[in-house]
C-alpha cells in the first residue's frame, strides 16, 4: 500500500466558471487557472503522484504547455489513473475537502463522489467528498480563493 496527499489552491476570479470534482457550479466568480483550474480533482491527482513518489502535476501537466490550457481536469486525473495503473496500483480509498466560503456544496458532493468514481476506476463507497467553509476567516472566508485537500490510499494490484 501506498499513501499520498495533497493541498491544491486557486484564486476566485471574475468570469471563470466555478469547477470542483468535475461538477460546473452555479456561481459569480470561477476558480483562475491554467487548465479549468478544478482544485479539488487537482488535489486528488496529486495526492496519487504523491503516493506513487512521481511529484507534482506541475511537473507532469506545466502550466507552460499549451495543450493543458483550458483543459478538463477530470481528463488530467485520466492521466495520472492511467500512470498510477501502469505501475501496478489501484484505489483503495480517496478522502478529500473543499475549503470554499460560497457557494454551499452539499447539492454538488454526490455528482463529484460519481466523477470521481469513474475515473478513478473504483467504487463510490471508496470516494469522500467533503466541504467546509473558511467562516468569514482567512482568504477563503474572504471569498478570495478556494483550498482543496486530498489523501488516497493506494494498492497494489
Amino acid at each position: 500500500m501506498r499513501i499520498g496527499q495533497s493541498t491544491d489552491i486557486h484564486r476566485l476570479k471574475e468570469g471563470r466558471k466555478l469547477i470542483l470534482g468535475g461538477v460546473e457550479i452555479p456561481h459569480t466568480m470561477g476558480l483562475d487557472g491554467h487548465s479549468d483550474a478544478d482544485a479539488l480533482t487537482h488535489a486528488v491527482a496529486e495526492a496519487i503522484l504523491g503516493a506513487l513518489a512521481l511529484g507534482d502535476l506541475g511537473h507532469w501537466f506545466p502550466d507552460t504547455d499549451p495543450k493543458w490550457e483550458g483543459a478538463d481536469s477530470l481528463k488530467i486525473l485520466a492521466e495520472v489513473v492511467r500512470m498510477m495503473k501502469e505501475r501496478g496500483y489501484r484505489i483503495g480509498n480517496v478522502d478529500s475537502l473543499i475549503l470554499i466560503e460560497k457557494p454551499k456544496m452539499a447539492p454538488h458532493i454526490e455528482q463529484m463522489r460519481t466523477n470521481f468514481a469513474r475515473v478513478l476506476e473504483c467504487d463510490i463507497d471508496q470516494v469522500s467528498v467533503k466541504a467546509t467553509r473558511g467562516e468569514k476567516m482567512g482568504f477563503v472566508g474572504r471569498q478570495e480563493g478556494v483550498t482543496a485537500q486530498a489523501v488516497v490510499l493506494l494498492e497494489r494490484i
